[in-house]
């Protein structure tokens, strides 16, 4: 509940007249009543038709205030809830931005997504109830009650009755409701990672002709998910009946024993109809609390998990008084580095691995799959931190910088290229906003992405689809590398990103980016040796530790491992 108000004091403005509109609707609801009693009781039983005349004027005018009132509870109300819901999406998404991949691997991204849109929209629903009922139903009660009282006490003794029935069967609503609505978002977090993955993975799930059993898949947290709502809404759907099954009940005593109370002469008619008229207006509004206040087990359930978001302390932090410059220019050490993924300290990825690598070398690593290539040059931009050892960026501890100037100094490939929606000029200047054309075209040269774009109708202007699946694999890789040349960075980090490229143009590529990378740093992952056989220096890794390191040549006579992974793709010319 801390975390809806808090969203909703920011709109102090707006709250006061939503209030101010409760208020006034109230005192109008009772008002109406109360004049239609007058007008009965001194107007129609006198025959005073002046009277009845005026106080039906009253009553026209209250109408139309009332009106006016609602109309301005709807809106303030809305604008609020509309506020308060692209608050907490703005905000989430931003602390969102900086969770490191462990907190993304404990969330899971499926319920991140659930959290920013489903569970956002629960508390925006629950607010809007409030904010239209919530505020209005408790002093709408209060004040029918003392009228109800006052009008008539051995009438309100019905009343009166009826409330711990009432009050009894919300907050057993209310205890019920809660684990139910815990379960059907858990579901819906489940329906999400399918739906996910599936989308992510249509070819290969067409490939494998395995449509039947992701339907099965499918199906059974759909169900689990439909038959969590069906609890829910069952339980729900119960309470409105039951409780106009009371309201009517209490009703009919009240006409009873009030005809009963007018026979003798102790009641008046007009006085009746306005105490009915309280009575309706004291149970309807309990009735409307009431499904406001079921209506909170979900919300806070919702409210709950986006708090937990919130509450989440990333692995990785940013240091707000962390250097922004350097004197020195693309130069990189590891000292001593050992990593042990979170929750895995007993078993480091990364053990005692030392390097160094200064501007104008191309520094790459090999080795078996899971050997901790990707692991390793992952630790530079601080997509993890380090378990034990220091990696130094240009004489400073990484953990140093602050966080947005040391990925600055990176250009990062990733080996699955990940482009956005929008133009080929648009995923470009991701590397650089303000790049120009001619920067582009560069770029675009270096890559060996030229030919392509070019044959494109719109050139850099062409379009790309969701995740660029009207591109190839290599073209993708290159648009990639484009992107990161674009910016000129200090590092570069190849990992595995000529792995979609021909020979030709994987020779081509790296012959111009040794060109254009003199002054900088560039390092490689790669599985194969013919993308790394003329780098400076190899670096090649088993199951987390350094095994070898040095040239081509060397590393063929000193290296056991790197000679096998060599002969199994090499010529024996190309060995010798």
């Amino acid at each position: 509940m801390k975390l809806m108000w808090r969203y909703t004091w920011r709109y102090k403005k707006l709250l006061l007249f939503d209030f101010i509109c409760v208020f006034g609707f109230i005192l109008i609801e009772l008002g109406l009543p109360t004049i239609l009693a007058m007008m009965i009781d001194k107007g129609i039983n006198q025959n005073d038709f002046n009277y009845v005349q005026k106080m039906g004027l009253w009553m026209i005018a209250i109408t139309i205030l009332g009106v006016l009132m609602n109309i301005g509870l709807r809106y303030f109300s809305s604008r609020i809830t509309s506020n308060i819901v692209a608050d907490i999406r703005d905000d989430l998404f931003e602390k969102i931005q900086t969770f490191s991949h462990s907190e993304f691997e404990k969330l899971g991204v499926s319920s991140l997504i659930t959290r920013t849109t489903n569970d956002a929209y629960q508390i925006m629903l629950f607010m809007q109830n409030i904010l239209n009922t919530g505020f209005m139903t408790p002093m709408m009660f209060g004040a029918s009650l003392y009228l109800i009282v006052r009008t008539s006490p051995s009438l309100g003794i019905f009343v009166l009755g009826a409330l711990p029935i009432l009050l009894l069967a919300v907050v057993l609503i209310a205890k019920y409701s809660e684990p139910l609505s815990t379960k059907q978002q858990k579901n819906l977090d489940n329906i999400n990672g399918i739906l996910r993955e599936n989308l992510s993975g249509l070819r290969v799930i067409r490939a494998f002709v395995n449509e039947k059993f992701e339907e099965k898949r499918f199906r059974k947290v759909n169900d689990d998910y439909a038959n969590s709502s069906k609890s829910l809404f069952h339980l729900m759907a119960v309470a409105q009946p039951g409780f106009y099954f009371l309201f009517n009940i209490v009703m009919v005593l009240i006409i009873w024993n009030g005809s009963i109370q007018i026979n003798v002469g102790s009641l008046e008619v007009g006085t009746l109809i306005a105490f009915i008229e309280y009575i309706f207006h004291a149970l309807f509004s309990f009735m409307l609390f009431a499904s406001v206040f079921m209506m909170y087990p979900r919300a806070n359930v919702s409210a709950g998990r986006i708090q937990e978001a919130f509450d989440m302390i990333p692995d990785v932090q940013d240091n707000p008084e962390g250097i922004t410059q350097s004197t020195e220019k693309g130069y990189l050490e590891f000292k001593n580095v050992t990593f042990a993924y979170p929750g895995h300290a007993e078993s480091p990825m990364i053990r005692n691995v030392s390097f160094t690598a200064k501007p104008g070398e191309t520094v790459a690593f090999i080795g078996s799959t899971g050997s901790g290539k990707s692991t390793l040059i992952q630790l530079i931009p601080r997509f993890y931190d380090v378990t034990d050892g220091q990696v130094l960026v240009d004489g400073i501890d990484v953990r140093d910088y602050k966080l947005k100037d040391l990925r600055q100094k990176i250009g990062y490939i990733p080996q699955k290229a990940q482009l956005f929606t929008g133009t080929i000029a648009d995923n470009l200047r991701f590397g650089k906003d303000d790049a120009t054309k001619a920067e582009m075209q560069r770029a675009a040269d270096i890559a060996q992405a030229t030919d392509f774009i070019s044959k494109k109708p719109k050139g850099f202007d062409e379009k790309l689809s969701e995740g660029g699946s009207n591109f190839s694999g290599g073209q993708k890789q290159r648009l990639a590398i484009a992107r990161a040349v674009i910016r000129q960075p200090e590092i570069y980090i190849f990992d595995d990103s000529f792995s979609a490229l021909d020979y030709q143009t994987d020779a081509n590529l790296r012959a111009r980016l040794k060109k254009e990378t003199t002054e900088s740093t560039v390092l490689i992952v790669a599985q194969r040796v013919g993308t790394i056989m003329h780098s400076d220096k190899i670096i090649v890794l088993n199951e987390g530790v350094v095994v070898g390191e040095g040239t081509h040549q060397e590393l063929l006579k000193s290296c056991e491992i790197y000679y096998d992974i060599a002969s199994s793709q090499l010529s024996e010319e190309e060995l010798a």
